[in-house]
């Protein structure tokens, strides 16, 4: 059985976990190797743990009515999903793929129930996971509602730099391949209106293009974008 303590410890909600502790939580690991494009769980399934990615990428994603996928968040080396099941036993309330070939442990909720009880700290942590994911999830009900294509594409594109940005001689560079309908399923938007915006954008010096990859060139005039109603 492969041994999976060091892969926990690289986690970071588990970090200050004692040797003996991760051993023990190590027992209940279940690990999964998926490919990229391969669907991790879909929407409606029931759920039995709480899945941390080791390495890789992974899109949680929603679909909408009209069949058209809505991207929620990213997920990153280190990083927890699907923890909501932990608190609200039933389905998963989003699907989830690889975006890159991953690797994943998956903690069974009883296991971790039972770590996070003896572990109060190990518990706020959680919660702070979950309430950050609950305070994005509002921004992006608002800006559905209340601001326009442009806008919202310039404050994703601004936040993505932030996380997976890498400064060049040119600006800002973010460091994840996304296709135009990536980006359209991130902004709820149709692909051919994020184009329009990203011409606009590039017309307007505040980005440039590399194949899959955007620079951010100028940064405040991308702001002001997003800033816009």
């Amino acid at each position: 059985m492969e041994r999976t303590e060091p892969w926990l410890r690289m986690i970071p909600i588990f970090a200050d976990l004692e040797e003996a502790e991760l051993n023990e939580l190590g027992h209940g690991v279940r690990v999964r190797r998926v490919k990229k494009g391969a669907i991790i769980f879909v929407e409606g399934e029931p759920g039995d743990g709480v899945y941390f990615l080791h390495s890789g990428k992974v899109k949680i994603y929603k679909l909408m009515e009209d069949g058209r996928e809505k991207i929620l968040h990213f997920v990153n080396p280190g990083d927890v999903f699907a923890e909501i099941l932990l608190f609200d036993e039933g389905n998963f309330p989003a699907s989830a793929a690889a975006l890159e070939n991953s690797e994943i442990a998956v903690i069974n909720n009883a296991e971790m129930r039972r770590i996070l009880a003896a572990n109060p700290q190990l518990a706020w942590r959680m919660l702070g996971i979950m309430s950050r994911r609950l305070r994005q999830a509002f921004i992006q009900v608002r800006d559905l509602a209340y601001r326009d294509v442009h806008s919202r594409l310039a404050a994703v594109l601004k936040d993505l730099a932030a996380e997976y940005g890498r400064s060049t001689d040119r600006g800002v560079r973010i460091e994840l391949a996304l296709s135009q309908q990536e980006l359209a399923n991130l902004v709820g938007a149709s692909r051919e209106t994020v184009a329009r915006a990203l011409s606009q954008f590039k017309k307007s010096g505040c980005l440039d293009t590399d194949q899959r990859y955007i620079c951010v060139t100028d940064m405040e005039a991308l702001e002001e974008w997003a800033e816009m109603a």
